[in-house]
């Protein structure tokens, strides 16, 4: 169980798993963030004793900490901790024996911390728990790259005509699209078949009609005009040169003007849509080959794209195989050194060990040679001494037996017993052959080749795992060439329908296109200037109406004779005629044009782009069969049609959604790991990496340090303090008093040789106090020293053991389960790279390969052209051209009747 850091000590005072080694290491890293060692005050020590408790490992030693955590008034706290840890649970000794050094220092305050903190280091390093090996399977990898395409520039309506054009169109033919119909002219066509052509007759009644009144507009006016002309030179019709003068002939003459001048700027404004619906049809004509360009060289770049995408889906399997067999190939430095970091909790603390018990050993060989060559000098320094305090004794005996001593039979009674206690006492010397026989015991351990034998067979894991596992990386590697080529196969044979989009004559069309693009402009032109003569013609007229209705009034005087008018009055009248006899001439000829495009434009608005807009014409295609079924070519089990693939398109769906491939194609049996990898997982399960066995300590080693205790207890600190007091009791010189005093009663000989024995007695005095008892002090010093030097090692000596024991049972009881455990944690990790190519490609093909879009573009783009840039601008020049023509009808009588107002009259005729 991994726990978040926390900031607040309070987070920790709770209870906890006894066994939760991570949170051992939380511990020590709080400790360290939070600087809890700096605490000095006893109730922190308290604090600081729970808390250790409620994470330590131990269970007794965790019982210690909750006993021990009040008897804090002691000196040093940890120091009764460490005593009653030490005998309550073996272990204890090896846990706590390193840390006891802090209580000997004076902060108090540290040393409880130093100790559980030491003690919690040693369990972390000994019993770390396995961690999870992060497996970076989930790399990103990048979009399908999606292309950009050309812009089409669409257009509203050509002008004011279109809404007109569509409302007469509705009129003319009211019914909806008649989808029945038409299939039944394509099944069933024959011009005996007079049912079916009844009811074409009856579905096109309105244009029927239209025709019949064009028709008779295209037979009646020229022979209307015929007639017309023949009547008026025969003086018929208006044709005598006479006016006839009534009360009402001004008002009449008024409102034939105003009618014309009505007619006039009706039939102007249809021929200024005349003009400006050729226009837009010559723009529309010119502008369709590049919008066709450019919709094909769209539908050029997404039928090449699907194919370069898939392209990149199979490459991309490419990348994830070859990153697969990388690893494989590098599988000792990987799995290897995931197998030392699972390892390394269990021998870092053996390594550890070793090194500090060597270092010890080291240092406490070098203070014991030290030591013995101390005692070497002590002993001689003793020897002396006793052997002039002796020699003076004697000396200082005869003097007072010598027989010609005078008075020395009175002072021999009190200053013998005194001379005869003059002594240094028994040598005591530290037994060091305890210790000598353990270092020789520690030194044939053969610690160092010890430790770079632990430390070569750790770090040839990663090569022992590459020779193991040599035959199955090669076998793999060759499975996984073999998938590549299944891959690309698969996904080639399941993609072919979109993989053959690129075989599509587009080019073709492009070529095409711009092969004829220099005809169409020709003839566009030769167009454009046919349709500019026919609405100058319409102006011709207007013109005529409009400079008749000008000249006429200017010249005319109403109360002159019509026989007197003005040549201006005259030449208005003439533009009149003019104006009619162009109609008459010309109206025919233009209604037949007319006629013609109000048929192919009107069809085409109500066959094809009305149905266009609603969808209808998609369910015509649908319905006809002279498309091949799309759902039965594709195999599918929904029945689709060509508008659900226009709506797809149109929402920008990819082509594997617009047309239900998943129907069709299963991609989970495509991109199936199992099927690809099931082999390589097989081989991985077979396969066995034997580790070499590893002994960390032989029995003979281990049971030499097991008695390192027992053959180490022969020295003794305790004489040594002993014969220090001893010592220091030791007073010569009251001795040397006593003689002295003593030998004021002695004759002068005696008296003399008494001071001479005084004098010596000072001087061994001033060489025990300044050589032996500073020689002593440096030896109790010395043999604390190296009884505590004793004690770490046989404290690393315990820790050794126990990590040893502890990491030889994980050998012999985990060791190979975690071996097969990473490797496969190792398999599965390159399995998901494939788990993740897998998903990626799905996600691809559905999501993101063939955004369909263009297709749609050029659907709309063909309606376009065809129905804004062409028909709309065709169908508003004939209806414009229509209207001018039908109120060229009115113009004609307006004209012809206003003529005679203006012209000048051959008879004359008095109105009185």
């Amino acid at each position: 169980m991994r726990r978040e850091q926390t900031s607040e000590m309070s987070s920790l005072v709770k209870p906890m798993n006894h066994t939760s080694i991570p949170d051992i290491f939380v511990l020590i890293k709080i400790l360290a963030h939070s600087q809890l060692h700096k605490l000095s005050t006893q109730s922190d020590d308290i604090k600081f004793l729970q808390v250790c408790k409620s994470v330590c490992v131990c269970v007794c030693v965790s019982e210690l900490l909750e006993r021990r955590a009040v008897a804090t008034v002691l000196h040093c706290p940890a120091k009764s901790l460490y005593e009653d840890a030490f005998h309550v649970c073996p272990l204890n000794r090896a846990y706590l024996s390193e840390s006891m050094r802090a209580c000997r220092r004076p902060s108090s305050g540290g040393a409880l911390r130093t100790v559980v903190g030491a003690m919690l280091l040693t369990l972390g390093l000994s019993q770390s728990g396995p961690q999870q090996t992060p497996c970076m399977a989930g790399d990103a990898r990048q979009n399908l790259t999606q292309l950009k395409y050309l812009m089409f520039q669409n257009r509203t309506a050509s002008s004011f005509m279109t809404p007109l054009v569509e409302s007469f169109l509705q009129t003319v033919q009211p019914y909806p699209f008649p989808i029945d119909l038409i299939l039944k002219l394509v099944r069933e066509f024959s011009l005996t078949n007079s049912q079916l052509i009844k009811e074409v007759m009856l579905h096109e009644v309105g244009f029927l009609v239209c025709a019949i009144f064009g028709i008779l507009y295209i037979i009646l006016m020229p022979i209307i005009g015929i007639f017309l002309a023949c009547c008026r030179c025969c003086g018929k019709c208006g044709g005598t040169m006479h006016q006839k003068q009534t009360p009402s002939i001004h008002s009449s003459r008024r409102c034939l003007y105003w009618c014309t001048i009505a007619v006039t700027v009706i039939i102007l404004a249809g021929n200024v849509c005349m003009f400006k619906s050729n226009k837009d049809l010559n723009v529309g004509v010119t502008q369709s080959p590049t919008q066709l360009n450019t919709t094909t060289r769209n539908i050029q770049t997404f039928i090449t794209s699907v194919p370069q995408q898939i392209q990149s889906v199979v490459n991309e399997s490419f990348t994830t195989i070859d990153r697969i067999a990388s690893n494989l190939n590098d599988i000792g430095p990987q799995l290897g050194s995931v197998i030392q970091d699972r390892f390394r909790g269990h021998m870092d603390p053996v390594l550890h060990s070793l090194r500090l018990l060597n270092e010890g050993t080291t240092n406490f060989s070098a203070q014991l040679q030290e030591l013995n060559s101390f005692l070497t000098q002590h002993r001689t320094t003793m020897n002396l001494l006793q052997r002039d305090i002796t020699t003076i004794r004697y000396a200082i005996t005869a003097t007072l037996n010598n027989p010609a001593c005078v008075g020395c039979a009175l002072i021999r009674p009190v200053l013998q017993p005194q001379v005869d206690r003059l002594t240094l006492g028994a040598i005591v010397t530290p037994n060091t052959d305890g210790l000598v026989a353990g270092m020789t015991q520690i030194n044939q351990t053969d610690l160092p080749s010890k430790i770079v034998e632990i430390e070569r067979y750790f770090n040839s894991i990663p090569q022992t795992v590459n020779t193991e596992t040599m035959n199955v990386v090669q076998q793999t590697t060759q499975v996984l060439e073999n998938v590549k080529t299944q891959i690309s196969n698969i996904i080639r044979t399941s993609l072919s329908a979109f993989i053959n989009l690129s075989e599509l004559p587009t080019q073709l069309y492009a070529d095409t296109i711009g092969k004829h693009s220099s005809t169409i402009e020709y003839a566009e032109d030769i167009r454009y200037k046919l349709c500019i003569v026919l609405c100058c013609v319409v102006g011709l007229v207007v013109m005529c109406n409009l400079l008749g209705l000008v000249l006429g009034p200017l010249g005319l005087k109403p109360k002159t004779d019509p026989t007197m008018r003005s040549c201006m009055a005259d030449s208005g009248g003439t533009f009149f005629m003019m104006s009619a006899g162009f109609s008459f001439l010309f109206s025919w000829l233009m209604m037949v044009l007319v006629l013609v495009l109000f048929l192919l434009g009107g069809h085409g608005h109500t066959l094809v782009c009305r149905p266009w807009s609603s969808g209808q014409l998609f369910q015509l295609i649908d319905s006809s069969g002279l498309v091949p079924n799309i759902s039965q070519v594709l195999g599918l089990r929904s029945n689709i049609s060509i508008a659900h693939i226009y709506r797809g398109c149109t929402a920008n769906q990819t082509i594997w959604k617009t047309l239900l491939m998943h129907e069709v194609i299963d991609l989970d049996q495509v991109f199936s790991t199992t099927q690809y990898l099931g082999d390589i997982q097989q081989q991985f399960d077979a396969m066995h990496i034997g580790l070499p066995a590893i002994t960390f300590l032989s029995p003979e080693v281990r049971e030499n340090l097991g008695n390192l205790s027992i053959i180490t207890n022969g020295m003794n600190s305790t004489l040594i303090t002993q014969q220090i007091n001893t010592v220091s009791n030791i007073n010569l010189n009251t001795s040397a008093d006593a003689l002295v005093n003593a030998g004021i009663a002695t004759d002068p000989p005696t008296q003399t040789r008494l001071q001479n024995h005084a004098n010596d007695l000072r001087q061994i005095q001033a060489r025990i106090e300044t050589t032996l008892i500073p020689q002593m002090t440096q030896l109790n010093s010395s043999v604390t020293v190296l009884r505590t030097k004793e004690q770490e090692i046989e404290a690393s000596v315990a820790v050794l053991l126990a990590n040893v024991a502890a990491a030889e049972g994980f050998f012999n009881t985990e060791a190979a389960a975690v071996v097969r455990n990473e490797s496969s944690s190792f398999l599965d990790c390159q399995l998901a790279h494939f788990d993740h190519y897998n998903v990626w490609a799905r996600l691809m093909i559905t999501e993101q390969m063939g955004f369909c879009k263009p297709v749609a573009e050029t659907v709309d783009a063909v309606e376009v052209i065809l129905c804004s840039y062409l028909l709309e601008s065709l169908n508003a020049f004939w209806c414009s051209m229509g209207w001018c023509l039908f109120f060229l009808i009115p113009s004609i009588i307006f004209t012809i009747k206003l003529a005679k107002y203006y012209r000048k009259m051959k008879l004359s005729d008095d109105y009185e």
